[in-house]
């Protein structure tokens, strides 16, 4: 399990990204962050906006909902998503795909 933190708006939690890769999916767990696979590069914004896309679509929400909150041009990211709870994604990351 990784590191959620609750704010008055959502939920704080950890990626790591790995762009270029054969497919756009969520692989698991590495060290404290949730490990994406992203198909797009990293170049102009990008692989930032594949892992949007991919977390909305994952976890039921709009793209707006969704935000980077630093490590825009790192591997290691910290992601913002409105509107949710930890038990939230909790569930919808961790409790069967």
């Amino acid at each position: 399990m990784i590191p959620i933190r609750e704010t008055e708006d959502g939920v704080l939690f950890n990626i790591r990204v790995l762009p270029k890769s054969s497919r756009s999916e969520i692989t698991g767990i590495q060290d404290d962050a949730l490990k994406i696979k992203i198909a797009a590069p990293p170049v102009e914004g990008r692989a930032n906006e594949a892992c949007i896309d991919l977390l909305a679509e994952r976890l039921g929400v709009r793209k707006a909902q969704i935000s980077i909150v630093s490590g825009h041009q790192s591997r290691k990211k910290t992601v913002a998503v409105a509107g949710l709870k930890k038990k939230d994604i909790e569930s919808l990351l961790f409790s069967g795909k």
